[in-house]
């Protein structure tokens, strides 16, 4: 396998290359965004990835993310992207988190173990949970996804601290969550965010979801998955505006400080 990544040593040099190797990565969510930011990073040669994902690839999904293909349907996001991405680098280690990530599995995370940590969650409760927790990791840097959903311009995509980013529906929604709760977040979190916003043309009755922000009831365990969860809404995405935005939060993660 040698030579996978001759032409990325070649651009960033031995040292930087032995640095890339070495870095432990964590991609929570990994649907429209996720996915393609974890290829991001694997193709660059991350060494150590982790894939959370409660969810399973619908035909629904297939416009956008990674892992879903009209032969993957049903089947868990984190296993099918595992899959590809150990096929890109045999060498790569792996490890699958079935599951969400919510109250009820969020102490099972040391979030001391990651160099990188990808916020690509869906859910308004869990990213917040999320950010306020990985934020705490005393090495670790969180890089998180804001709103992908109507837009379709790459172009526009900017990238921006937390508590700086304008004009997202998403983190505005984000940031008086924490507020309401007088949370606070213990170290910057870098965002991937467009102040875009096309309304969709198709009549709301064919696009609508199920009411289920903030997950099921219960957190899920891996004997019991939804097909979807954390949707208040089902929104209008296109394909390469989505993938770019994926794309550009690995390349943002990968740069040193």
């Amino acid at each position: 396998m040698a030579g996978w990544t001759d032409r990325t040593e070649l651009l960033v040099g031995e040292d930087e290359m032995r640095r890339i190797r070495s870095l432990r990565a964590i991609v929570l969510g990994v649907g429209g965004v996720g996915s393609w930011t974890a290829e991001g990073l694997v193709r660059s040669g991350v060494g150590h990835i982790t894939l959370v994902d409660a969810d399973r690839v619908a035909a629904s999904n297939i416009n956008r993310q990674l892992p879903a293909l009209h032969s993957t349907i049903g089947q868990p996001k984190v296993d099918v992207l595992a899959q590809r991405l150990r096929d890109i680098n045999p060498e790569l280690k792996v490890t699958t988190r079935f599951e969400r990530y919510c109250p009820e599995t969020a102490s099972s995370y040391d979030w001391n173990k990651y160099d990188i940590i990808i916020d690509a969650i869906d859910s308004l409760s869990d990213k917040a949970l999320l950010l306020q927790e990985a934020s705490r990791s005393e090495h670790g840097r969180v890089f998180s996804s804001m709103g992908a959903a109507l837009k379709m311009d790459p172009r526009k995509l900017q990238v921006a601290e937390f508590w700086k980013v304008k004009g997202c529906p998403l983190a505005r929604a984000l940031r008086t969550k924490l507020r309401r709760a007088h949370a606070t977040l213990a170290s910057p979190v870098t965002c991937v965010f467009s102040e875009e916003l096309i309304p969709n043309a198709a009549p709301k009755a064919s696009r609508q979801g199920p009411s289920l922000e903030g997950g099921p009831p219960s957190c899920p365990d891996n004997d019991a998955q939804p097909m979807t969860y954390g949707k208040v809404a089902l929104n209008g995405t296109w394909p390469t505006a989505v993938m770019i935005q994926g794309l550009l939060l690995a390349n943002v993660a990968l740069r040193p400080q």
